[in-house]
Order: structure tokens, then sequence, then C-alpha cells
């Protein structure tokens, strides 16, 4: 269950089986079905999420009602809503399940007493929030300055296992695009 947490944390820095011992008292295995709602807008989002299996997103209702997904993520990430986990503000958007999914939490109080007792892990949390700005901000961007279809290529390119298990109105949402325009893409990108 804790295998491929060991593997992406070592990735980046050491692990010695003292913090393997720490993670796995620190982090709780879950398990959520497709379309489970596991933290929602307007409270505080209480837990940070290691996805081992499954695909996951963060989305938020525009004005009309409209679902508008903000990040998406597949197994050996981390996902929730960082600013809001972070500085324990109410958060905007809502985190669902796109598939069954099975997942390992940490609180935020938790996170905190880790981070005291191993170096690794307060090095390694840095790199986690690190990621989680740098992705937001390059997503960001993104939507600023690329094309539908660019967008949609370096998604293709950076992230296929997304475009193969994620529903295409999520990843039109989360390309800032209309479905109908991101199966004509597909369309002129398969002839």
């Amino acid at each position: 269950m804790f295998d491929k947490l060991y593997n992406v944390i070592s990735k980046t820095t050491y692990l010695d089986q003292k913090d393997k011992d720490l993670c796995s008292t620190f982090f709780e295995p879950v398990t959520f079905k497709r379309n489970d709602i596991i933290e929602v807008e307007n409270k505080i989002p209480q837990n940070l999420y290691f996805i081992n299996e499954g695909y996951l997103r963060l989305f938020y209702y525009d004005d009309n009602g409209d679902e508008i997904t903000t990040q998406l993520s597949s197994p050996e990430s981390f996902i929730t809503s960082f600013l809001s986990y972070i500085n324990q503000k109410k958060a905007t958007d809502n985190l669902e399940c796109i598939t069954d999914c099975d997942l390992l939490r940490i609180s935020r109080p938790k996170m905190l007493e880790l981070i005291a007792a191993s170096e690794t892990f307060k090095n390694f949390s840095l790199i986690i929030f690190q990621e989680a700005i740098t992705t937001t901000q390059s997503r960001a961007n993104d939507l600023a300055t690329l094309t539908a279809e660019i967008k949609y290529k370096k998604l293709l390119n950076e992230q296929p296992q997304l475009i193969q298990n994620i529903p295409l109105q999520y990843i039109a949402s989360y390309l800032g695009i209309k479905p109908q325009s991101l199966s004509r893409i597909r369309n002129l990108l398969n002839k």
C-alpha cells in the first residue's frame, strides 16, 4: 500500500526505514468510489491525498452553475486544494474521484507532526508544495497564452494517461474549452 509513496519520495530524497515507518504511521489508507466528493468547497480542506490508484479532479462552480475543472491528478501524485490546506482557509473548489480510488491521506496536524519528526519529510513537503505552485502557475500561463490545440497537444505529450482515463468533458473544462472544440481538435489530430 505504501510502496508507490516510498518510490515517489525516494526520487527526490533519501528514505530510510525510520522514515518509512513514520510514513505508515501518519498516512492513512482510504478508498473512495467514482464520483465521491471527498473535500467540499466553503470548508477547510482536511487532508492531503497521495493517489495510489485512480484519478481525481479539483473543480468549482462558475456563476452559471457550470463545473470548471482546475486540476486533474493521476496515480503517484498528490492532490488537495493546496493553498487552502496550507493556510487553513475555506476552499473554493471540490475534490472529486473521477474513478474508484485507493489513496493515502494525511491531515494537516499529522503533516505538521511528521515534518517535525523527520527532516526527510520536511524537505519533501517543500517539494510537494513547490510542485503544486509551479503546476498552478504553468496552467494559468497556458490558459492565457496558448491556443486550444496547443494546450491539448501539451497535455497529450506531458500526461497521456489523463487523456486515456478521464472523461473528455473534464479535460475540455481543464483546458478552458468547450467539449465540442476538444472533439474537433482530436478529430483533426487523428487524421
